[in-house]
């Protein structure tokens, strides 16, 4: 009590002095001994510096990510033995998408330019490969007349979609501001119109620019469970129909099909809750992030089983489980991850 006393009546002093900056505001503390200026500008700069790291390390996830959808691809589409041409263009896209990622986490030109037309054209290019595969799943003997056995039988249904999101992981990335960016492109200061909404007309420009706002605004963090939301529902749908084709022989394959839901939910709760944006969602999208993980090795452990094992590597590999299938799990856990560690607007 002895010592509690002195502080209060510290606190109390403190109270009833209220000192006054130069141009006339109230003081806040130890900040009114430095410039308002210098302050202001040293706060924003610190906060460019926290999102530039970030840019850098979103592209480079982007690179990973479009890597492991273009191998992923790849082999599918041989599955099919590339029957139409366009099944080149995710494989193509995807590798392209994985150079623009690692050339924007090094340069804040390319982020901007090359990163950001790759992710759009990942984007289009999965809504087109959407699309192909209702096609495919409608060719097949019966059609949609027997939907369940043709959509697990035939092309996997929403896989294209999933590509899409790591293309809009990337198109995130080349609207955070690069770490290295002029003190002008700062927030608060006078910003330049982007150089690619100068191309557009004025209207959709004015959407661009708002856009761009609501990323480094914290609004985006709510955008972004939204995708969490759809990833989580596109990989849970493709685990299920696989893992039914496989008839649930291991315990282990019902995992993705419990933990999805508690994802999707907890993505949805984000969406309007802050409290759960920053506990629940972040712990279930971790879950979902390792157990993506743990099935990769399930999956790779499935293709040394085969017969042969590693002395048939290849017929293995495009035959057996997809080992990197899990893999899309986890990158909506990721997704989810990344949106609980967003600014959030008040």
């Amino acid at each position: 009590m002895v010592l509690k006393e002195p502080a209060a009546a510290v606190r109390k002093a403190s109270q009833q002095i209220k000192p006054f900056m130069a141009d006339g505001h109230q003081s806040t503390g130890f900040k009114d001994l430095i410039p308002r200026k210098i302050t202001r500008e040293g706060i924003i700069l610190e906060r460019h510096i926290r999102e530039g790291r970030f840019q850098r390390s979103l592209a480079l996830i982007t690179s990973l990510s479009g890597l492991l959808t273009g191998l992923e691809v790849t082999y599918e589409h041989y599955r099919g033995s590339y029957g139409q041409r366009i099944m080149y263009t995710p494989v193509l896209i995807c590798f392209g998408l994985f150079m623009a990622g690692l050339w924007g986490a090094l340069n804040r030109w390319a982020a901007r330019t090359a990163l950001r037309g790759v992710a759009l054209l990942t984007m289009l290019d999965g809504v087109v490969g959407f699309y192909y595969h209702i096609r495919g799943i409608q060719r097949k003997p019966g059609g949609w007349r027997i939907p369940i056995v043709n959509i697990v039988m035939g092309p996997p249904l929403f896989a294209p979609l999933l590509m899409s999101t790591v293309g809009f992981l990337g198109l995130v990335a080349s609207f955070l501001r690069s770490e290295d960016a002029p003190q002008k492109d700062l927030p608060g200061l006078p910003k330049p119109r982007s150089s690619w909404l100068s191309w557009l007309p004025a209207r959709i420009s004015r959407e661009g620019l708002v856009f761009e706002q609501d990323i480094r605004e914290g609004r985006f963090q709510r955008m972004l469970a939204v995708a969490t939301l759809l990833s989580t529902l596109f990989s849970w749908i493709e685990s299920l129909y696989s893992h039914y084709k496989n008839n649930f022989a291991y315990r282990m394959q019902w995992s993705p099909i419990i933990i999805g839901p508690m994802l999707m939910l907890a993505a949805l709760g984000a969406i309007w809750n802050r409290t759960i944006a920053r506990t629940l969602l972040p712990l279930m999208a971790l879950i979902a992030l390792l157990n993506g993980i743990i099935g990769s090795f399930y999956h790779a452990r499935g293709i040394l089983r085969r017969s042969g094992g590693l002395k048939k590597p290849f017929y293995n590999i495009v035959y057996g489980p997809p080992i990197l299938a899990p893999m899309l799990f986890s990158a909506s856990g990721f997704i989810g991850l990344l949106a609980s560690l967003l600014r959030r607007e008040k």
